[in-house]
């Protein structure tokens, strides 16, 4: 994930996909997000970031050609039933023409996987460790993978409830990983030794 700056701010989510919208067609080094009713701006990311990304591209493309990894941003999603959230996951696995059709935020039902990568500001605890996978696990979305770039690790959760995802396995870099069902995919993680500072 990219550097983020949250304001409490106090308004609809319409107002909130009026600004984003506005923000994001002026800019390209910016993305909103608005989760426990709180609007972020995620900065651009860094070059490992990115590699990152593209390293989990090429991994699920190999194994499962079937399924598409939206990367950069590029698909905002309708996270919470509550407070109306949006996110905006660095990936997500889903069947090709999932979102065709959809508007700006989209019904994560066909999505599988959603992806983030740490980066190395203040909020990542909260925000990548906390309130990331709560909302997708209330939205429902299988897995969530979570490449944390300060610890080193890979996380993956899965079994989702409104309550939370019911199960988690951590592996340093350099181990194997499965992404279970209905993901399906396997790959060791050594590589991604050469993507932290």
């Amino acid at each position: 994930m990219t550097v983020m700056t949250e304001y409490a701010v106090q308004m609809s989510v319409e107002e909130f996909e009026r600004i984003a919208r506005l923000v994001e067609r002026e800019t390209d080094t910016v993305r909103l997000e608005f989760i426990n009713g709180r609007i972020g701006f995620k900065g651009m990311t860094d070059g490992d970031h990115a590699e990152i990304i593209r390293w989990l591209q090429q991994r699920c493309m190999q194994a499962r050609p079937d399924l598409w990894l939206y990367a950069g941003g590029e698909i905002g999603l309708l996270v919470e039933a509550y407070r109306k959230g949006r996110a905006k996951p660095d990936a997500v696995l889903a069947p090709e023409d999932t979102f065709a059709g959809q508007g700006d935020w989209a019904d994560p039902a066909r999505v599988l996987m959603t992806a983030e990568v740490t980066s190395y500001d203040w909020d990542t605890d909260r925000r990548d460790r906390k309130e990331k996978p709560a909302a997708y696990a209330a939205a429902g979305i299988p897995v969530y993978l979570l490449i944390d770039r300060h610890h080193c690790t890979v996380t993956v959760h899965s079994d989702p409830s409104g309550d939370g995802y019911g199960f988690r396995q951590v592996a340093d870099f350099g181990k194997k990983v499965l992404l279970p069902d209905p993901v399906g995919i396997e790959f060791d993680t050594e590589a991604l030794k050469k993507y932290v500072r």
